[in-house]
């Protein structure tokens, strides 16, 4: 309010102002004479002093009609001047609005009209730097990889833009399965930008595919230099690679450095079970029985694991089943309540026929945790105590319905391997597999539930059995006839019949 009152009395103030001047020039005498061609003109104050603004005006206006033809004529010469100026910051204009526009389209996933955007800021800007890279994106969403390809290849040519145009053709051989140009697109991307992550995580998997052991871990130590990767899941994944590497040691043509190897990848991570493995199988290749048992029980005391139990008697493979027990027992007192504890020393027992101690060992783990193993061991145990086949094929029936166990599962896509592995074989990801019970779901069949009685026999009716005949498997029906237990084995034959 106050400033558009001082606006207000500065305007009439130079009005005022002009307005008593021009009194002031009108009562003034005197003038100016001009002769022009003999005849003379006499201009009083005032008209003087507006002829002098005229004069001034059109001399300005003269000099602006030079300096425009002057600045036309070196347009025309192709020289930069204020016109030129003029006309490129509207094609600037256009051209950044063209570009704002195909963002824009990008992020909205059209990708055709992105491509028509990009070429007209291209048209406009003429700066390859700012619109390849939404060509070469804008052309992968539109499924034109040639063109995509051509995009990136030329920002290959600039040197600030040279790792976008590796990275982006690094992606494209990926998607196109070209594993061995992608490995070599992501080494040099890595040279270009050692902290990029997404780059980093992409070459180790790479090379983690192609058994590149070597090179895996030194990008595992570049990711550990740039921060990118903590300490302890780097000796972690670096006790992985190094496992890897010695994973020839189950050959008979093992060297000396692949069991080194082995031994390295438990000493950088004693936990992980199949180093432990491989590093007790190398101990023992030299003759060193020691060290072998003392990293088996190291392990087994933070993870009990079947193939640790299995490296165990290989210790002394020709040792009586007692004896064996007695050794075992060493392990045992490392976990004593733990599950796998309990189903190893059931299975020692057994095969040790000592039956009551087997099913001490195995205490309530079948019904407390069933699984088939578990459920397997006591159907073995009932068997080796003599008790009634039905109970046996009871037990053996339960193992069609009880989770299978712990099983080498990956994180990622929760597929399950028969063995240990680096890298999933569903969806090659590196170091996802841990050894835990798998989420099976509940399956119910009404095919299955008919079958169970013929596995379990009639437990309810001990005056019946069920007498199931060999049926040929191209036969789609069976006939399952009741016989009272009292008959004879013809008349059983004649009824299956």
């Amino acid at each position: 309010m106050l400033w558009s009152l001082f606006k207000y009395l500065v305007f009439f103030a130079l009005a005022a102002a002009l307005a008593y001047g021009g009194v002031v020039l009108l009562e003034t005498s005197g003038g100016v004479q001009i002769t022009v061609a003999g005849t003379e003109y006499t201009l009083g104050a005032l008209q003087s002093v507006i002829a002098l603004t005229v004069l001034l005006v059109a001399l300005w206006l003269v000099l602006k009609l030079c300096s425009l033809l002057v600045a036309t004529l070196k347009v025309i010469n192709g020289d930069e001047t204020a016109i030129s100026r003029f006309f490129d910051k509207g094609r600037e204009r256009k051209g950044y609005k063209a570009l704002a526009d195909g963002l824009m389209a990008l992020a909205s996933g059209e990708g055709q009209q992105a491509l028509a955007k990009a070429a007209r800021a291209e048209r406009y800007l003429k700066n390859p730097q700012l619109t390849d890279l939404i060509t070469a994106q804008a052309a992968e969403m539109s499924g034109d990889t040639k063109k995509a390809e051509e995009a990136y290849k030329r920002l290959l040519s600039n040197q600030t833009t040279r790792f976008v145009g590796v990275r982006g053709i690094m992606k494209q051989k990926i998607s196109e399965g070209d594993a061995e140009t992608a490995r070599a697109l992501a080494e040099k991307a890595l040279a270009l930008r050692p902290k990029h992550e997404e780059v980093q995580d992409t070459l180790l998997t790479l090379q983690a595919q192609a058994q590149d052991w070597a090179g895996a871990r030194k990008t595992l130590t570049t990711k550990l230099k740039t921060g990118t990767l903590p300490r302890d899941v780097y000796k972690r994944r670096d006790a992985v690679l190094a496992l890897s590497a010695s994973q020839a040691l189950l050959a008979e043509d093992t060297t000396p450095e692949q069991q080194d190897q082995a031994i390295e990848s438990n000493r950088l991570s004693p936990d992980l079970v199949p180093a432990a493995a491989l590093a007790a199988r190398a101990y023992l290749a030299k003759g060193k029985k020691r060290p072998a048992v003392r990293i088996l029980k190291k392990t087994w005391s933070v993870q009990p694991h079947p193939d640790l139990a299995q490296v165990f008697a290989e210790v002394e493979p020709d040792e009586t089943a007692t004896a064996r027990i007695k050794r075992f027992d060493q392990l045992a007192r490392l976990k004593p309540g733990h599950d796998e504890t309990k189903l190893l020393m059931a299975e020692l027992h057994i095969v040790a026929e000592d039956f009551p101690a087997a099913r001490r060992a195995l205490g309530d783990l079948a019904d407390r945790a069933p699984d088939a193993r578990a459920v397997t061991l006591m159907a073995a145990i009932e068997r080796g105590e003599g008790a009634d086949d039905s109970i046996v094929r009871g037990w053996l029936a339960r193992a069609l319905s009880v989770p299978r166990g712990p099983q080498w599962v990956c994180d990622s896509c929760n597929h399950i391997h028969a063995d240990w592995a680096p890298v999933c074989e569903n969806c090659s990801s590196f170091d996802t597999l841990s050894w835990t019970t798998p989420e099976m779901p509940e399956i119910s069949s009404a095919t299955g539930a008919h079958m169970l009685p013929l596995i379990v026999g009639a437990l309810d009716d001990k005056s019946t059995e069920i007498v199931v005949a060999d049926v040929d498997p191209n036969v789609e029906d069976a006939e399952i006839v009741d016989v009272p237990a009292e008959t004879t084995d013809e008349e059983t034959s004649a009824g299956a019949k």
